[in-house]
């Protein structure tokens, strides 16, 4: 008889925190600002991380999500759902453990998603040198 295994939840926080490392280097390669990442455990059951960042505007903001996009996916993930490509202010990529949020300045600052998620642990990485 066959047993089945589980993944172990801090597996699980592992795989998605080396993730979030790849998706903060591609987001930080094409210039975003104010990468912030979220730990959304303690306060939400949808998702365990955002990852929030800004670009200028619309073409830098979906060449941003384009490259977090094809960062993960030579990583080995996809995304489950993405929207906002067409006009740019707000592009979402649900990786199902994380979403990764990339917006205009005006849009963030309208959404200020870091308020409304306060209660969450800001995560730090490090990307050549800098903290994020």
């Amino acid at each position: 008889m066959a047993r089945k295994v589980s993944k172990q939840p801090e597996t699980e926080t592992i795989e998605a925190d080396n993730f979030i490392r790849v998706a903060v280097r591609a987001a930080s390669d094409k210039k975003a600002t104010e990468i912030v990442a979220l730990d959304l455990r303690e306060v939400a059951s949808f998702t365990d991380y955002f990852l929030l960042s800004t670009g200028g505007n619309p073409r830098q903001v979906a060449a941003i999500a384009e490259a977090v996009e094809d960062e993960l996916r030579k990583a080995g993930r996809r995304p489950m759902h993405t929207e906002g490509y067409a006009n740019a202010e707000w592009v979402l990529l649900d990786y199902g453990d994380f979403i990764v949020h990339v917006f205009q300045s005006a849009t963030r600052r309208f959404y200020d998603l870091e308020r409304l998620w306060r209660d969450a642990k800001r995560v730090e990485f490090e990307v050549e040198g800098e903290k994020n």
